[in-house]
């Protein structure tokens, strides 16, 4: 009983030297604006759709239909920046049911098109950065390479510092 009791009550501070009528009244004023303001913000938020990446949950609350598409591990992050650059919403899920663990991309049905765009996107890039060379192969090729450029080897000896 006593808990719903402290649960309920409202405990509003105002520093004042003498407690008058008006500064009351002035806190409790602030106090029911503070409110008027944050319901405000709740129902504004309330009333906005998520975009990009979401829960599964959300996703289907639009009442727009979901389709879902296998994507491997390899790597997510990276497709999410294809993802916000169509700006296509979308939710991941993981598969536990299947032993080798598979992720499912649940996207909008109207976003089929940009779905498609994104993924073709993400592997060409993926390509790109797969058929690269390795920068350390290329300097160590190069290194190879510089003393014949030059004509001479270079020889490393070490010097015996003699003592006296």
């Amino acid at each position: 009983m006593q808990e719903e009791v402290e649960n309920r009550t409202v405990n509003l501070a105002v520093s004042t030297t003498r407690l008058t009528v008006s500064a009351v009244m002035a806190g409790i004023g602030k106090y029911m604006r503070h409110r008027a303001n944050v319901k405000a913000e709740k129902a504004a938020k309330a009333g906005e759709k998520p975009k990009g990446r979401q829960t599964i949950e959300e996703l289907i609350g639009q009442n727009q239909g979901v389709t879902s598409v296998d994507v491997a591990k390899t790597d997510l992050r990276g497709f999410e920046k294809y993802a916000r650059k169509f700006s296509v919403d979308y939710a991941i899920v993981k598969d536990k049911g299947t032993d080798p663990t598979k992720y499912l991309c649940f996207f909008k049905a109207r976003d089929a098109d940009a779905i498609t765009a994104a993924f073709n996107a993400y592997m060409s890039d993926l390509e790109k950065s797969r058929n690269k060379p390795s920068v350390l192969k290329k300097l160590s090729r190069l290194k190879a390479l510089m003393p014949k450029l030059h004509g001479r080897e270079k020889k490393r000896e070490r010097e015996k510092v003699q003592e006296r």
